[in-house]
């Protein structure tokens, strides 16, 4: 269980995905922070990394991997397809 509210989470996830940023831009993407629920955390990656086959390997290894290490390691990353913004719920 993370010992943290969703609203405890937000700052620290922002400084998390803002580290990751210039990662992905390396390879011409981009990562924007949608919010926490529940413990996780809600993302949409951009720009190149739209359909890339290596996207589910750079949330999973890069992007929770460092969520997991800087602030808790039960924090799940869920990728928001474009669109879906207003539908975490069904996500």
């Amino acid at each position: 269980m993370i010992p943290f509210s969703d609203e405890e989470l937000i700052e620290p996830v922002k400084n998390v995905i803002e580290k990751v940023k210039p990662s992905l831009a390396l390879d011409g993407g981009d990562i924007d922070f949608i919010t926490v629920k529940n413990g996780n955390v809600y993302v949409q990656l951009k720009g190149a990394c739209i359909g890339c086959a290596s996207s589910g390997t750079t949330l999973k290894y890069g992007v929770e991997r460092q969520l997991r290490m800087d602030i808790h390691p039960e924090l799940c990353v869920i990728n928001v397809p474009m669109g879906m913004e207003n539908d975490i719920d069904n996500l």
